[in-house]
C-alpha cells in the first residue's frame, strides 16, 4: 500500500534540497545552460549535503536515506536545473547502488566510500554506437591475460559525467559465444593508459551536464576490478536501470513542477484585457490540467519508491513512473510556453529550457518504447502467475 504521508525527515530533506536549489543552483542555471559549463561547485555542495550517496549505508559514508527521500530531493533539484539533477541521479542510482550491492569489501572501501561523499564522481557506461536500446549487442570486449589482468577495447556512447567522472562502471563482452550471459562489468579509473574521451556533446537540453563518448584501446584493468561475478554484467546493468528509472522519473517530475510554477507566477503577473490572465478560463484550465498530471506522476513515483524501500518487486512500478513522468514533463513544458505566449519562446523566460531538458527523459535510461515493453512483460508474468 502506498504511504502518502511524509515524515519529518522527508520534510527536512525537501526543505534542504529546495533551499540549496534556489540559493546555490538557480543563480547560475541560465548561464550554464548557454555556456555548457559543468556545475562543479553545485556538485561539490551536493556531496557535502549527503545528496551524492543518499541511499548508501552510513557504513560506507552514505546518508542512509530511503528511496522516497531520493525522489523528493531529485524533484527539488531538477525543478531548478535538470543538468545538476542528472549528475546526482547517475552517481546515486547507477554507480553507488551497483557498487554497494555487488562490490567486494575492498571495492566498496576504495570506490564506494569517496563516491558516496561526493569526493569522487561516477559514470555508467553501457550504451554503444551499435548498442542502445538493445544492450545485449555489446561490442566492447575484455580479454583476460595470462597475468590475470583484463584488456579492454571498444567505444561507449552518450556517457553522462563522461569528461568529469573519476570512476566508470564499464560493461564489456568477456565471452561472445555466451551472448548477453558473457557480459561482465568492470570498475575503470580515470587516467588509465589507452582510456580517452571524445569531445563534449553539444546537446539540445541538460546542457551543463557533460555527455561524451569514451574510447578504450588496450586498457589494462586488474582482476580485482571486476564488479560482481564474471558474466553477470548484463543482469547487473538491468537491475541497476530498474532503480535508475525512479531517479529519472523524479528528474522529469521536477522539470514539470518547475514549468508549472513558472506558469502560475507568470499568469498572476501578466495582464490582458485589464486583468491577470490567471482569471481567464482558458488559462485556468491549462493550469488545472498541468497540476493534475504532475500529481499523478508524483504518486506513481512515490509508489515505485515505496515498493523499492519495502523490498517488493518495483520493476513495473518504476517503468510506469518513468514512462508517465517523462511524458507529462514534455506536455507540461509545452503548455508552459503556451501560457507565456511569445515570452515563453525566448531564453530570458526559463520555460523554453524546461522543454529542452524534458525531452531527454523520454530517451535515456530506457526509452519510452522500452518502458512499454518492460511494463507489458511484467503484466504478462503477473497474468501467468494467477492463471
Amino acid at each position: 500500500m502506498l504511504q502518502l504521508d511524509l515524515t519529518e525527515t522527508h520534510e527536512m530533506i525537501r526543505d534542504t534540497a529546495r533551499d540549496f536549489a534556489q540559493n546555490e543552483v538557480a543563480p547560475t542555471a541560465m548561464e550554464r545552460d548557454v555556456s555548457g559549463e559543468f556545475p562543479h561547485e553545485g556538485v561539490k555542495k551536493l556531496g557535502e549535503l549527503g545528496f551524492m550517496g543518499m541511499m548508501v549505508s552510513p557504513d560506507w559514508d552514505g546518508a542512509g536515506m530511503d528511496t522516497v527521500s531520493y525522489v523528493i530531493a531529485m524533484e527539488e533539484i531538477s525543478k531548478v536545473d535538470a543538468s545538476v539533477g542528472v549528475v546526482m541521479s547517475v552517481n546515486n542510482s547507477l554507480v553507488c547502488w551497483a557498487l554497494e550491492k555487488y562490490g567486494s569489501e575492498e571495492q566498496k572501501e576504495k570506490y564506494l566510500r569517496p563516491l558516496a561523499t561526493g569526493e569522487k564522481l561516477g559514470a555508467y557506461c553501457l550504451s554503444e554506437p551499435e548498442a542502445g536500446s538493445d544492450a545485449t549487442q555489446q561490442r566492447t570486449e575484455a580479454t583476460k591475460n595470462d597475468d590475470g589482468w583484463w584488456t579492454l577495447n571498444g567505444t561507449k556512447n552518450w556517457i553522462t559525467n563522461g569528461t568529469t567522472a573519476d570512476v566508470f562502471l564499464v560493461y564489456a563482452q568477456t565471452d561472445r559465444e555466451k551472448g548477453y550471459r558473457g557480459i561482465s562489468c568492470f570498475i575503470v579509473e580515470k587516467g588509465l593508459d589507452g582510456f580517452t574521451h571524445g569531445v563534449k556533446e553539444d546537446k539540445l537540453g541538460i546542457r551543463s551536464s557533460d555527455t561524451c563518448s569514451l574510447q578504450f584501446q588496450d586498457v589494462r584493468v586488474p582482476a580485482e576490478n571486476v564488479l560482481g561475478p564474471e558474466g553477470r554484467g548484463f543482469n547487473i546493468a538491468m537491475e541497476t536501470l530498474n532503480g535508475g528509472r525512479i531517479g529519472i522519473g523524479a528528474q522529469a517530475l521536477g522539470i514539470a513542477q518547475g514549468a508549472f510554477e513558472a506558469s502560475v507566477q507568470y499568469a498572476q503577473e501578466r495582464k490582458a484585457f485589464g486583468k491577470p490572465i490567471s482569471n481567464l478560463q482558458a488559462i485556468q484550465f491549462k493550469l488545472a490540467e498541468m497540476a493534475t498530471k504532475i500529481q499523478a506522476a508524483r504518486l506513481l513515483l512515490f509508489d515505485a519508491a515505496s515498493k523499492k524501500d519495502r523490498g517488493e518487486n518495483f520493476i513495473k512500478a518504476a517503468s510506469m513512473a518513468k514512462l508517465y513522468a517523462s511524458k507529462i514533463a514534455v506536455e507540461v513544458a509545452l503548455e508552459a510556453i503556451q501560457v507565456h505566449g511569445g515570452y515563453g519562446y525566448v531564453r530570458e523566460y526559463k520555460v523554453e529550457r524546461f522543454l529542452r531538458d524534458a525531452k531527454i527523459t523520454e530517451i535515456y535510461e530506457g526509452t519510452s518504447e522500452i518502458q512499454h515493453i518492460v511494463i507489458a512483460r511484467q503484466l504478462q508474468k503477473e497474468l501467468e502467475a494467477i492463471a
